[in-house]
Formats: structure tokens, C-alpha cells, sequence
């Protein structure tokens, strides 16, 4: 099994432990999630804000090493931490990216469940509808950055693929600093009132019958950017060891896809 199926079976688990408990405990779960939820949130979500801010030099270290190259041979402890750096944002990019993959499945079989259920029963269950918006949701949001790994982003490459492997290197640093990490930090800053507004009321559905997680999937959009400038941090460490002439951790990548590209 892969580290990805790991998680989801976590994730699994502690779902059913949580309403193993509330029914042992007669609600008490739900009862803590409808008064405390939202302000254990909020001290969360600023606790992995100071979190990123910490992280700051990490997201710099591959710039700087490419700076460092163009005067000197970069210090095998930067190169180390360059290395070190990819395969750990690599790795958990993997392991979400491999859970979120069975989402696929989860969709062709609740939708196929949904039409079947409407065309030839006149059975409608609004959970289930919704849950195919979530499924869509998460598989794409969830999956976004281990696809840039293995270089299945959809790309106009006219210049790209002419160039050295030098040339590729300071591509993909110019494409990671002036357009990925800013696109993404965008997405950060403009959705932190959309979904902290959703979990000051723990936004559910509209429908009555529907489900109460609005919350939970608005959520995924920025977990969708920190990843994703995750990855574009692996990506721009990748580029700075082609540069410093070093061997760069491309293990799990396709071996057709170019290496590192936008």
C-alpha cells in the first residue's frame, strides 16, 4: 500500500471514531463541534499562519542558492538542505495526491449511483448529489501539485523544450518566483475571509438534508495554494541543483514528462 492509501484509512478511521464517540457520549462530539469548532479554528488556522511566516527562508533558499551559484560554488550544507528540501515536499505532495486518486472512483460510482437512483427508482438523496461536488472538488485541489511533480500540468511549450538544462533550470526558477508562488500567495490572501466566514458559522449546506461540511470544502482552496507553492519550492530546489551541476531527487516523476517545467 502506498503511504497516500495510509492516510486515507486514517482519515477513515478517525471519521468513525468521532461518531463512534458521539453516540457513546450522546452527542457530546456534535455538541463541542457547534460551540468550540469555530474558535479552535481560528487559533489553528493562526498558528500555521505564523507556521508559513517561519517557513519563509525555506521558499527563499532556492533563489538564493541560484544567486550563490552565479558567484561561487554553492556550500554542501545548501546543496544538502536543497536535496533535503525536495524529497520531503515531494514525498507529502505524493502521499495526498495518491489518497485524492481514489476520489476518481468515488465519483464515477456515486454519480453512476445518482443517475440510477433518479432515472429509475425517482429516488433523490441531496447528500449524495453533493457529495459528487465535493469528490470533484478535493480530486482536483487535492491532486494539483503532485501532477506539476510528475509534469502533467497543461502547458504552451514553444521555447521550453529547445533549451540546455541550464536554461530549463532558470526557466523554471523564473516561473516559480514570478508567477506560481505570487498566483498562489493571491489565492491565500483573497480566500482567507471566504473561508473564515464559513467557519465562524460552520457553513452548511443550503438544503436542509444536505451536508453540513461547506466548511470543511471550502478549506481545500487553501490547502490547494500552500501545496502547490510547496511544490513549486521543489521544483525551484531542483532547478538550483541542475545549476550547482548536482544530482537532483527526481524520483516518482514520469519518465516522459520534462523534468521541473511549467
Amino acid at each position: 500500500m502506498r503511504a497516500g492509501d495510509w492516510l486515507l484509512l486514517a482519515l477513515i478511521a478517525l471519521t468513525l471514531t468521532l461518531i463512534a464517540a458521539d453516540q457513546i457520549s450522546g452527542g457530546s462530539v456534535q455538541t463541542w463541534i457547534a460551540s468550540d469548532l469555530p474558535a479552535t479554528g481560528r487559533e489553528f488556522g493562526a498558528l500555521l499562519g505564523w507556521v508559513g511566516w517561519a517557513l519563509t527562508p525555506v521558499i527563499a533558499l532556492p533563489l538564493i542558492a541560484a544567486l550563490w551559484i552565479v558567484i561561487a560554488a554553492p556550500p554542501a550544507l545548501m546543496t544538502a538542505a536543497l536535496v533535503r528540501t525536495s524529497v520531503i515536499i515531494d514525498a507529502v505532495n505524493r502521499a495526498i495526491g495518491d489518497a485524492a486518486r481514489w476520489f476518481a472512483l468515488a465519483l464515477v460510482l456515486v454519480t453512476s449511483l445518482v443517475v440510477i437512483q433518479r432515472y429509475v427508482f425517482g429516488v433523490s438523496v441531496t447528500k449524495l448529489q453533493e457529495s459528487i461536488i465535493y469528490l470533484h472538488a478535493l480530486l482536483f485541489l487535492l491532486s494539483s501539485a503532485v501532477t506539476l511533480l510528475a509534469g502533467g500540468h497543461v502547458r504552451v511549450d514553444i521555447f521550453y523544450s529547445r533549451l540546455s538544462s541550464r536554461a530549463k533550470a532558470w526557466t523554471d526558477l523564473a516561473g516559480v518566483y514570478l508567477a506560481l508562488i505570487p498566483m498562489c500567495w493571491l489565492i491565500l490572501d483573497t480566500s482567507r475571509t471566504y473561508v473564515g466566514g464559513a467557519w465562524r458559522i460552520l457553513e452548511r449546506s443550503r438544503e436542509s438534508d444536505g451536508l453540513p461540511l461547506v466548511f470543511a470544502l471550502k478549506t481545500a482552496i487553501p490547502v490547494f495554494a500552500v501545496m502547490m507553492i510547496a511544490q513549486g519550492v521543489s521544483m525551484a530546489a531542483r532547478a538550483a541543483l541542475t545549476l550547482a551541476d548536482r544530482d537532483t531527487p527526481d524520483e516518482g516523476l514520469r519518465d516522459d514528462a520534462p523534468k521541473g517545467a511549467l
